[in-house]
């Protein structure tokens, strides 16, 4: 039965406009943040960008890292010449906004399918909240990287044939669209996503069939061989016009698509399969890892739907076959990551608003439980590194005030049932914003070069180190002008063996570290180590932060340096 439409009290309507207020600013404060949660890939992809830009022509793509020239197709990295003017506008807010509007764009998909299909704006208001408060939202969906375009362009030929309905689905020009929309997702990502979003088509056209494989053969097998025809088309389009199509052949391919199949493991193909780390187990877990916070909550949700799978809405149905077949497509390449299960979490988000009130809310306190935690977690990291840094003001009273205000909403939330559901979406976004804030001293005035340092460096060879292909691109923001020179980051630097190879270098070390009178401090700033090692994590859970997460970062000038060479 078609469920009445539903009418928002005035009160509830404003609720739901300063949350989503509320969701917009969090997604843009600090966008041009060096720490804000992200993905190393967002290093090469910057270089790559930078590069083509300075080449001046669009293609081929241009790189100065091994085999990682055509590491992707080309759509992200015209993204970023567009955004950055060539490259004359290079900033991070601007090589990242246009990954910000790809995903309130999405989050707006959810509100209208979601509104259109329970027939009440407030579930299409908690499905995008949702989505906006997924981690994986928060944290693929803001840097430069591929993910945002690929969710956007994935989800958007699903969402005209569930809003539309019959009308989309017997459509003989949509096709023609429907290509043309997936085509633009490939050349951001691959054309072997071509491969789930076609099987989904297939089994969705096959469903409005009910199934009899007749019809569906007849009058619909056409319309998906158009889609697949004009999608490839488009992909093809990088070969054509390309110079060096050969090179797209051997490095994206072979290795960056057929050698995800290589399972890198003695073990063999089937032991990776089923047992370690990447396991098919391990991928499964994907979509509540990919939550974050909101783990919980999708976990019932699963479970709920299992129970009650006979009783679905054929809408629900045909949302849970896109989840499926993203998590049964993904299991057969040998790298597994919950990450290649992202295109999924709008139809997550939308399933959610549907069956929000059937998730028991139980699920919902479990995740307002860990909310409380995370941000005391926070505070109690802001009180430590305070201590540390005696006599810098690193956290204003705002910052103390929306740690609490988070905490008191996760208790009244936890104590009002009317309040928990909208409360867990609105409290997770606020821990987004009180995890930016304590990271902020690290992007503010104590994270960055002094202005005269940067003019004194403009032109000069600046060494500094990286850990993560391309990691050295970051520096170029910090020290603009300079020309940047990479070397491998280890552990336990050598700053006197540095500054025998370096005129110039940048070296990270523990707070308390004194830099010897070897060289000249030219700057300095408070960074954050990453990449944290088994051992450096349980130091950190048995309360040695300091010396195992915040750092400094010295930038010193040894004149009687020899000649400078990258170390291995």
């Amino acid at each position: 039965m078609t469920p009445l439409p539903t009418r928002l009290t005035r009160g509830r309507w404003l609720l739901y406009a300063l949350a989503a207020l509320l969701a917009v600013f969090v997604y843009f404060f600090d966008l041009d943040g060096q720490h804000i949660p992200k993905n190393g890939d967002e290093y090469p992809y910057e270089h790559i960008a930078r590069m083509t830009a300075a080449s001046g022509h669009l293609l081929p793509l241009q790189s100065e890292l091994d085999d990682m020239r055509n590491t992707k197709p080309p759509m992200l990295f015209w993204q970023g010449i567009a955004s950055t003017n060539w490259g004359a506008d290079w900033t991070l807010w601007h090589l990242r906004y246009p990954s910000v509007i790809y995903t309130l764009l999405t989050a707006l998909m959810i509100f209208l399918l979601a509104t259109r299909l329970a027939r009440d704006p407030g579930k299409g208001f908690l499905g995008a909240l949702a989505f906006l408060a997924f981690f994986s939202t928060y944290r693929f969906g803001r840097p430069f990287l591929t993910n945002p375009p690929e969710v956007f362009w994935l989800f958007l030929p699903l969402f005209i044939l569930l809003y539309w309905g019959r009308a989309a689905f017997a459509s003989r020009s949509l096709p023609l669209l429907l290509g043309a929309v997936i085509g633009v997702g490939l050349l951001y990502k691959s054309f072997a996503l071509l491969l789930p979003i076609g099987l989904c088509l297939a089994l969705w056209y096959l469903a409005q069939r009910q199934y009899r494989l007749g019809p569906f053969l007849r009058k619909d097998l056409w319309k998906l061989a158009v889609i697949a025809v004009v999608a490839l088309a488009a992909f093809s389009l990088w070969f054509a016009l390309d110079p060096q199509p050969q090179e797209i052949w051997r490095e994206f391919v072979l290795k960056e698509n057929a050698g995800k199949f290589d399972p890198h493991s003695s073990s063999g193909y089937l032991s990776k399969l089923l047992w370690g780390t990447s396991s098919f187990w391990v991928l499964v877990l994907g979509y509540p890892l990919n939550a974050g916070l909101l783990a919980f909550p999708v976990i019932g949700l699963m479970i709920g739907a299992l129970r009650q799978r006979h009783t679905l809405s054929d809408a629900e149905k045909l949302l849970w076959i896109w989840v499926l077949v993203l998590l049964v497509v993904f299991s057969l390449p040998s790298q597994r990551s919950a990450r290649y299960l992202l295109a999924a979490m709008p139809a997550i988000a939308v399933l959610g608003a549907l069956g929000w009130q059937r998730i028991s809310r139980a699920w919902f306190v479990l995740s307002l439980v860990i909310v409380a935690v995370a941000v005391a977690g926070l505070a109690y990291l802001s009180v430590r590194l305070q201590a540390a840094m005696s006599g810098e003001a690193l956290y204003p009273l705002l910052t103390w005030l929306l740690y609490g205000a988070t905490i008191l909403l996760a208790l009244a939330a936890m104590a009002r049932p009317a309040l928990t559901r909208i409360g867990s979406c609105v409290a997770v976004l606020l821990v987004f914003l009180s995890l930016a804030a304590f990271l902020r001293p690290f992007d503010g005035a104590l994270g960055q070069y002094p202005q005269e340092t940067q003019r004194r460096l403009a032109g000069a060879e600046v060494w500094v180190p990286y850990d993560f292909n391309a990691k050295y691109e970051l520096y170029r923001f910090l020290l603009p002008g300079a020309t940047i020179r990479g070397y491998v980051e280890e552990r336990e630097e050598n700053i006197a063996e540095l500054a025998s190879t370096y005129p110039i270098f940048a070296v990270r070390v523990p707070l308390a570290t004194e830099p010897g009178e070897r060289c000249e401090v030219i700057g300095q700033r408070l960074d954050l180590r990453g990449r944290q090692t088994d051992a450096e994590i349980k130091a950190i859970l048995h309360g040695k932060v300091l010396e195992n997460l915040f750092l400094k970062e010295l930038l010193m000038e040894c004149p009687a340096a020899t000649t400078p060479a990258p170390r291995p």
